[in-house]
């Protein structure tokens, strides 16, 4: 449902569009829609978005807005994204509240994924 004035739909700037689809259907098992060879669409994974054909990419240490995702398994989604193709660029962290890591997909874009479940062990 479309709500007025609430975040809606996100875009990212991908480098190589055929790569990062391939990434998050892999990791994540989202499905796409090409509108034309420079942008590809998602939906129905929490936030609706898609790529853009850019050289640019989101990072924190550029000030970029950071999309996390949530996991039961931060083990398991680590493991996948790096399989993937991912880089892990922050390792595994507590704050408050939970763990998390940092990774950037095949265009380079950095995102996260954190989970509230303690270390297993």
């Amino acid at each position: 449902m479309n709500e007025r004035e609430k975040i809606n739909y996100v875009e990212y700037g991908a480098r190589d569009l055929v790569a990062t689809k391939a990434f998050f259907v892999e990791v994540f098992g989202w499905e796409f829609v090409d509108y034309g060879p420079e942008y590809t669409a998602f939906c129905s994974e929490g936030l609706d978005g898609g790529f853009f054909k850019a050289d640019l990419a989101a990072s924190t240490e550029k000030g970029s807005a950071l999309i996390v995702f949530y996991s039961p398994d931060l083990d398991e989604s680590q493991s996948k994204v790096e399989k993937a193709g991912g880089k892990i660029v922050k390792p595994v962290f507590s704050f408050p509240g939970g763990r998390r890591f940092h990774f950037t997909e095949p265009s380079g874009n950095e995102l996260a994924v954190w989970t509230d479940k303690p270390v297993r062990g």
